[in-house]
């Protein structure tokens, strides 16, 4: 049975400055935006950059990990992330790069690994988003 994970809570907040989103995970602050073009003042990432900038890190240490524990000369990881939004459905498509002197059997292994990554098998698998509203 596989073991249950739960994430700290992350909180979102939006204020006076259109579009500009405070997030939080109780340790870490950061914001997101919409650019411009789209009524923001393009201070941050948009929330599809952060989805996609989070399979990024995730891919990144799942693999650095990985080679790190099997004691592989991978020295860096490039990860290029890219989505395709249609009304038949989302196609994210991931390009990694990988530096080091790693054989063929290497560098394949890395690439079966970044499909362990579990972000990447959140975003694969079902997903159901529960809402409610908190008392003020």
């Amino acid at each position: 049975m596989a073991e249950k994970f739960v994430t700290p809570p992350v909180s979102a907040r939006i204020g006076a400055t259109d579009f500009q989103v405070s997030l939080s995970d109780g340790q870490h602050d950061w914001i997101a935006d919409e650019p411009s073009s789209h009524g923001g003042a393009d201070t941050g990432p948009t929330p599809h950059s952060l989805l996609l900038s989070s399979l990024g890190a995730c891919t990144s240490i799942t693999l650095k990990m990985y080679a790190k524990h099997k004691a592989w000369p991978l020295e860096a990881v490039h990860v290029t992330l890219t989505m395709d939004i249609t009304p038949e459905g989302t196609v994210i498509d991931r390009q990694i790069l990988l530096t080091g002197e790693l054989d063929e059997t290497q560098r394949e292994r890395l690439l079966q690994i970044a499909n362990a990554c579990p972000v990447h098998k959140i975003l694969s698998g079902t997903i159901m988003i529960q809402s409610g509203l908190m008392a003020a």
